[in-house]
């Protein structure tokens, strides 16, 4: 083991991070073909424990003499508060406790951008009080008894009147965040544009999107003695132990975070919520266990979304499709406190252009705060950046797929680096097929039915190749049970799953001889579970543990038998010596102390001076009723090249997943705001419209084009989260435009935009 610093991308973050990383030099395992578990169609490790209820969520948990809080928010977009009448709350029988501002020790949040209770409230959803109650109705009905004095502020929750404002400052430091724009250039986008034959610009806009994960954001808190003791719906146990910690001034040592299974996250669970920490103070304070739950309205408010986004393109290129230059400039709208909202990276990287500049605004507004939201800024950049190589290409008459090959980009566009592996080609190539991509329209538009079908497509490319700390400790137990400990977390992705099939693997044993731990930051460090990093961040360091294990297994029954390591052999559970058996892993383990049968696993350091980045193209055929603007999307086929397939079953689900997540940002999700009063008028899963099974399409083909990425890492492993999600809006879009031959520049494609574009073509 070395002591390595480490830098990769995190969601749209490249981090650095020291931390200690294995040795040892794996060769590449066999094609899948050629295993026995790795890349099967392997039913869930945890699915039976989800389908009968057994499996126990953080809503689950329900400690003895537990309490409950809820939490009183601001139902006006900015203002500050001159006054909290208590009374009748307090007086409420059950009533134990309410915390507000004038209480409350200071703790900064958002950086140092607001408190945990601030006196100044900057959208529809900032937290006012939290009432400690007996009971979780008894905590909901005082709530509503606090009588609030507001003194109004002056709000905005356009993100472009926001950034021309001139009175308005949501901030100290002024309405963009983190004071600046953010600015990319290369090459000389002015000489770019005077070497092209043509010139297009045009400007496309993005929604807001809610994450409305199934399970909602909660805590359980409870004190034990001098330590603090954390259940919660988390995509990133140590995350939230360092956050609370720091607030509280504990060593991390005394803080433990739970969490077994969890109900969905796409980004927003990636931090500490107020809602934890408010819940360690009350427990403190009453020496009892405190949950807090937020409701779906809270989920919609208050707890993160993807920001919206304007952006305007410009793109030059010659009459044989070679881009020279492209501009991309973005406004979004972050809401109330510091959060991203770049765009620009599809720009930067997807395709070889010589001269390219972007500018990223990320906008202040009243209205709830973005947060990190699967494949951030990709999937709304993506959107824009195919919809204006499809216009392009149109305007000089090639294909669309041709003017993508005529500009593929066989180097990391950003820092010249070579790519681990890069097989888009062959993404396009059978992606292109399975649609029937040569029955498109030749003309968009044409015919004279009135329902019209129109086929288009899109490219990905995202990171996803993780990187170390991430740490693995086997044991085997005296029953001969392999037991895995790591504290990264599955968030329903798969991540026991893959584990078990990886450790059943290489110590040849069967997937029920496996036992899986996760989501506890008592075990040894595991990644957070965002960016597509889980699985080639930890499936590595599940390898390096077991091969150890293997090693020392062998060891150990040579020491037993008192024989040479060399005249062991092993297969499948069973060692031998000349040919005969001498005992089986269930043997060894009941002849040697358990700390014996241990093995620390770790990731390996990524291999420096090259990309590891995931690509792919989806193509979708639509169906558009142009007499009522209804969209139908008849087939997706994902082509992608991800690297390593661990678990064919849970890859398609994932994809899946995505793909009904980006139909949705496509046609119909939006987050629809009063523009008078400042607040959300679809707050709930009733007006919110996720699409469901009758809008899914009725073929979903799901293709992994590469066997393994062998410079990734020992498991030749790639992330899939955020890949399945990022081209489906803008190869549905890019469709819908090749069926009706008039392109919507503004998701959601909605029927009454279908039916206005046409109307006014």
């Amino acid at each position: 083991m070395s002591i390595k610093r480490s830098k990769f991308f995190f969601e749209e973050d490249f981090i650095e991070k020291v931390g200690e990383v294995s040795d040892e030099n794996y060769k590449q395992l066999p094609p899948n073909k050629d295993l026995k578990f790795i890349g099967k169609k392997i039913p869930r490790y945890d699915g039976y424990k989800k389908v009968s209820g057994k499996a126990i969520y953080t809503y689950d948990i329900n400690l003895p003499d537990m309490v409950f809080g809820k939490i009183l928010r601001s139902t006006i977009p900015h203002a500050k508060i001159k006054s909290l009448d208590l009374s009748k709350a307090k007086n409420t029988d059950g009533v134990l406790e309410i915390l507000t501002f004038e209480n409350t020790q200071e703790y900064n949040w958002y950086g140092e951008s607001s408190k945990l209770f601030d006196q100044t409230v900057r959208y529809e959803g900032d937290e006012i009080a939290c009432v400690c109650a007996i009971t979780q109705k008894i905590a909901e009905e005082a709530a509503k008894k606090i009588i609030v004095s507001y003194e109004k502020l002056p709000f905005e929750i356009d993100a472009e009147k926001s950034l021309k404002s001139e009175n308005l400052k949501i901030h100290e430091s002024g309405n963009i965040s983190r004071e600046k724009p953010d600015e990319y250039s290369r090459g000389n986008i002015d000489q770019g544009f005077e070497q092209s034959e043509i010139i297009i610009e045009d400007t496309y806009t993005t929604q807001i999107a809610i994450h409305n994960p199934t399970e909602v954001h909660c805590s359980v808190v409870n004190w034990e003695g001098g330590k603090l003791k954390i259940w919660d719906s988390t995509q990133a146990v140590f995350e939230v132990r360092n956050n609370i910690a720091k607030s509280l001034g504990m060593n991390e040592e005394n803080v433990q975070v739970i969490k077994e299974f969890m109900g969905g996250g796409f980004g927003g669970k990636l931090e500490a919520g107020k809602y934890t920490l408010m819940a360690a103070i009350l427990s403190k304070k009453f020496n009892k266990p405190v949950k807090i739950v937020l409701d779906r309205k809270e989920m919609n408010l208050s707890v993160g979304n993807r920001p919206d986004s304007k952006q305007t393109l410009k793109i030059g290129l010659k009459k044989d499709g070679t881009i020279t230059a492209l501009s991309h400039n973005s406004i979004a709208n972050v809401g109330s406190y510091p959060s991203g909202g770049g765009c620009s990276w599809p720009a930067r990287s997807m395709y070889q252009i010589p001269n390219v500049k972007t500018i990223d605004y990320s906008v202040f507004t009243n209205t709830g705060r973005a947060r990190a939201f699967r494949a951030p800024g990709h999937v709304q950049g993506t959107f824009a950046l195919d919809s204006i190589i499809d216009e392009a290409a149109e305007k000089i008459g090639m294909d669309p797929l041709e003017i993508r090959l005529k500009n593929y980009a066989d180097k990391d566009q950003v820092w010249g680096a070579s790519y681990s592996s890069k097989m888009l080609k062959e993404a396009y190539k059978i992606g292109a097929e399975k649609i029937g991509w040569s029955e498109r329209n030749k003309i968009p538009g044409d015919g004279n039915n009135y329902i019209k079908t129109g086929i288009g497509m899109a490219s990905q490319i995202w990171w996803g190749g993780g990187g170390p700390p991430a740490h693995a400790n086997m044991k085997i137990s005296k029953d001969g049970l392999v037991n895995i400990y790591s504290g990264t977390q599955d968030i329903g992705t798969g991540t026991y799953t893959f584990m078990s099939q990886i450790a059943a693997e290489i110590l040849e044993l069967p997937l029920s001889k496996i036992k899986v731990h996760l989501g506890n930051t008592d075990y040894p460090f595991g990644p957070s579970s965002g960016g597509s990093t889980t699985a080639p961040s930890i499936s590595p360091a599940v390898r390096d543990a077991a091969e150890k294990m293997k090693k020392k297994l062998i060891s150990a029954v040579s020491a037993v038998i008192n024989k040479n390591e060399d005249e062991i052999k092993y297969s499948s559970g069973i060692f031998y010596s000349d040919s005969k058996t001498i005992m089986s892993i269930e043997d060894i383990a009941k002849q040697v102390d358990p700390e014996i049968l241990f093995t620390k696993g770790s990731r390996e350091e990524n291999i420096k001076g090259i990309a590891v980045q995931t690509f792919g193209a989806q193509f979708a055929k639509v169906e558009v009723d142009i007499l009522t603007g209804n969209v139908k999307v008849k087939k997706i086929v994902a082509a992608h090249d991800t690297g390593r397939t661990l678990n064919r079953q849970t890859l398609e689900s994932q994809f899946h997943g995505g793909i009904m997540q980006g139909l949705g940002f496509a046609l119909t999700e939006e987050r629809i705001m009063d523009e008078d009063h400042g607040k959300m008028l679809n707050a709930n899963m009733h007006d919110y419209k996720i699409p469901t099974m009758l809008d899914a399409p009725d073929e979903i083909e799901i293709i992994i084009v590469n066997e393994m990425d062998d410079q990734a890492n020992n498991m030749g492993v790639k992330g899939i989260g955020e890949p399945a999600i990022i081209p489906t809006a803008a190869a549905i879009a890019n469709a819908v435009y090749n069926a009706i031959g008039v392109r919507i520049k503004s998701l959601p494609i909605t029927p009454d935009k279908i039916l206005n574009a046409l109307y006014k073509n």
